[in-house]
């Protein structure tokens, strides 16, 4: 997956979405995000349950362990590796979700540079992706060392052709799941294993290369643009 997203609703499109029964303990704001090109160390909404609760926090996008201060903090967790490492075993326990609308490849189509894609659902719906992280609680508060990676794993079927890995992603039902703390540690991995969405809930579709530059962070970013041969 690469390291380019988008989070431009408002934190109750993703709750919505999500349907949680509780209350929901809010410290993203009330506004629409408007992140249209997100990149690393973005200050992105995440979810985590805390108790009963929903809670939602601005945390970084990217994470390392504090004893690894010699490597850039990974944005991204295999899901092969992410239960079993020694990498990441700090924060395994800590799982989350970070609520998109699209995220981005880039694709070499033999071109003089490669060809940026957009990825959604088909129906428009926020895209729930299972992470794990360091973030604020009722017993800590915020910190220096905060921060969230999103569980990829190997691309099926058409998305192949656009990247060879991928978010996992969860229907809210079982995103709710991943969330509750009760979940076993050992079910929470065979559900990101095995069980998250598959390739048939997105569509994609190619978008200029300004996206390409973290500058440019208008929704023009993820019109879709005219491709060699016709138009998307």
């Amino acid at each position: 997956m690469c390291g380019r997203l988008s989070q431009y609703s408002g934190i109750h499109d993703f709750v919505a979405t999500l349907s949680m029964p509780n209350a929901l303990i809010n410290y993203a704001g009330d506004q629409p995000f408007e992140l249209y090109n997100a990149a690393p160390s973005a200050q992105l909404a995440l979810f985590h349950q805390e108790g009963q609760f929903l809670r939602a926090d601005m945390v970084r996008w990217g994470w390392r362990p504090h004893w690894a201060k010699d490597c850039a903090a990974p944005i991204n967790a295999r899901v092969e590796k992410v239960a079993r490492g020694a990498f990441f075993k700090a924060i395994w326990p800590h799982r989350a979700i970070i609520a998109i609308n699209n995220w981005f490849e880039w694709v070499d189509e033999g071109g003089p540079k490669k060809q940026p894609y957009l990825i959604r659902r088909k129906d428009r719906a926020p895209i729930l992706c299972a992470a794990i992280g360091q973030y604020p609680s009722a017993e800590f508060g915020p910190s220096e060392y905060d921060g969230f990676v999103i569980i990829t794993a190997d691309s099926k079927g058409g998305m192949v052709d656009i990247h060879d890995r991928q978010p996992v992603t969860l229907n809210p039902e079982l995103a709710r799941e991943w969330l509750d703390p009760a979940t076993p540690k050992e079910h929470a991995e065979q559900m990101v294993l095995f069980q998250g969405e598959p390739t048939e809930v997105f569509e994609w579709y190619p978008v200029g290369r300004a996206v390409g530059n973290v500058r440019n962070r208008g929704p023009e970013v993820i019109a879709p643009t005219p491709v060699e041969g016709g138009t998307t």
